[in-house]
């Protein structure tokens, strides 16, 4: 499957990660890339980034060796109303993508299927995600047809996560589900390397895999093509500045 960008990838300014964004872009170039985005983790993961490392990406050519360049985040989900661990001016004034997910040590309480899914929904309700990040992380069940109807209704794309595969192979059942449940809802997905190295940028093919084997058409799947993602995001960027304005 033939992909055009990597919408989750992490530098070392992520605490856990060992690649800068000149080393990611170059890798990506190799592989033929249009896209890449850097989603450095949210400020509440131990060893994350400050604050000012996602105002400061304005700093950042859009364009490296003919690759494109996305400012972005991989945010927390903090809690069962959906808050994340970025202030909203940041998400709206200085990010092009936002994906959001569970993590450890950040702070979220829920132990539940219910809270889980709850939270994760909640997530997707916030205009300023566009991505629920492996959302079928084993360590946080959540109820994945409630879950696919929420981002079919709110437009958000659900990941399909490459990484998943190897440092959470528990999930792989889960991830499966996930995929079924896109195809029959006809949702968009997003397959993404999540790289916290810059070799593996790119890397998709067991989740490029698991789409196929779900009869997941091309036309769902967010990252074949490059326009796709733009009108993608300025879509939720309307939606989000027209949300702000009725508040």
């Amino acid at each position: 499957m033939k992909l055009v960008a990597d919408l989750h990838v992490h530098t070392l300014a992520s605490g856990h990660a060992y690649s800068t964004i000149k080393e990611i872009v170059e890798v990506a170039k190799e592989k033929r890339l249009k896209m890449v985005a850097i989603t450095d983790h949210g400020i509440k993961m131990p060893g994350a980034p400050r604050l000012y490392h996602f105002t400061n990406m304005i700093s950042s050519p859009r364009i490296m060796q003919g690759v494109e360049v996305l400012r972005g985040v991989e945010a927390n989900i903090l809690d069962e109303e959906g808050n994340l661990d970025m202030p909203e001016p940041v998400l709206s004034d200085f990010l092009d993508i936002v994906l959001a997910g569970f993590h450890e040590f950040t702070g979220y309480t829920g132990s539940t299927m219910e809270e889980n899914t709850r939270a994760m929904i909640a997530a997707i309700k916030n205009p300023y995600v566009h991505i629920i990040a492996h959302p079928g992380n084993s360590k946080y069940p959540v109820d994945v047809e409630e879950v696919v109807l929420a981002a079919k209704r709110y437009n958000k794309a659900l990941e399909l996560n490459n990484s998943s595969f190897v440092v959470r192979p528990a999930s792989s059942a889960i991830c499966g589900e996930f995929a079924m449940m896109a195809k029959k809802h006809n949702i968009m997905v997003a397959i993404n390397s999540d790289a916290h190295i810059c070799y593996n940028v790119g890397e998709n093919s067991k989740a490029a895999e698991l789409a196929l084997k779900a009869g997941i058409r091309r036309s769902q799947i967010l990252n074949t093509s490059t326009r796709k993602i733009h009108d993608f995001l300025t879509y939720h960027r309307q939606q989000a500045q027209q949300i702000s304005q009725i508040r």
